[in-house]
Parts: C-alpha cells; structure tokens; sequence
C-alpha cells in the first residue's frame, strides 16, 4: 500500500459511517484496501459534550494518475455527499472526517494539504490502527515507526478496540 487515510465519525451510527466509508475508499483504489479494526477514542480537542469518537485506517494503493490533491478532492467530496456540511469548523462532531496522513512518501505544503499529516503522530486514534495494519511505516524518514509512536502515546492517551 502507499496511501494511508484515517477515518473518524462522532455523529449518527458512527460504525456504519465506516463502513460506508471503507466501501467508498475501495472504489478509488486500484487493489482491495487493507482496513484496520474500529477503534473507540475520546474526542480531542472538541466542545464539551461530543460524543466519543470511532476511527480506523485503510491503506490503499492508488492509481498512478491520482495525486494527493485528487485523493483530497475526492475525500471531501465523498464527505459532503455522506452528510458532513460543506462549511465545518474546526473539530465539530461529524458525520465522517477523512484525512490523508501519508501519500506515496510525498512531502506536500501547500495551503489545502499538508503531507504527511502534521499531527498524525500526536494522536493515539490514528497512530494505533495505522500501527494495526502497517506497524513498521515511518511517516517521514526520520520518525519512529507507526508501532513505536502507537506504543509511546498509549502512555497518555487511550484508545479501545472495538469487538
């Protein structure tokens, strides 16, 4: 796989939203997706009372002729279409958020998309199902791998498997 894209949903049936989001996924890439398991997290960084989170992984690989800023085109797209309204603040609970967090060991600064993602390695509710499905990546070439990372913020944060 070369692309990694966190899912997460707070909002309606959260399970389902990934699922739905997993078969969305599956129709952009080019071989069948690795999915991690569903994971339960607290909401970080979130207005009082939002409603736990479920976040998972998918590895893809994609079509050659998809850059990043396709993938993220199509991401937000697939975002709107499940419900997400299209002007969101900042960390409000929703329907379905999609991020990349590594492309093709891209390195992407531009004002709609930075890659890898900036505070992938900060959370444990992405870090953990990244590790789950590719636990010897390394977002950038000097960073630990996603298993380490995963093992050094479980010290802090918690983040529960879903049966």
């Amino acid at each position: 796989m070369d692309t990694y894209v966190a899912l997460g949903s707070n909002l309606g049936n959260p399970e389902a939203e990934i699922r739905r989001a997993y078969d969305f996924l599956q129709t952009i890439a080019c071989l069948p997706i690795i999915r991690s398991s569903l994971w339960r997290s607290e909401p970080r960084d979130c207005p009082p009372g939002s409603p736990m989170f479920v976040n998972a992984v998918a590895g893809l690989k994609l079509p050659a002729d998809v850059s990043p800023i396709r993938l993220l085109d199509s991401l937000q797209d697939y975002e709107i279409r499940a419900g997400r309204p299209r002007e969101h603040g900042h960390n409000l609970p929703r329907i379905i958020d999609l991020d990349i967090i590594y492309c093709r060991n891209e390195q992407v600064q531009s004002p709609r998309l930075i890659l890898p993602h900036p505070r992938a390695e900060e959370r444990l509710f992405v870090m953990t199902p990244l590790a789950e499905i590719a636990p010897d990546l390394r977002l950038t070439p000097r960073s630990e791998t996603a298993d380490q990372i995963a093992a050094r913020l479980s010290a802090t944060q918690i983040c529960c498997r879903l049966p």
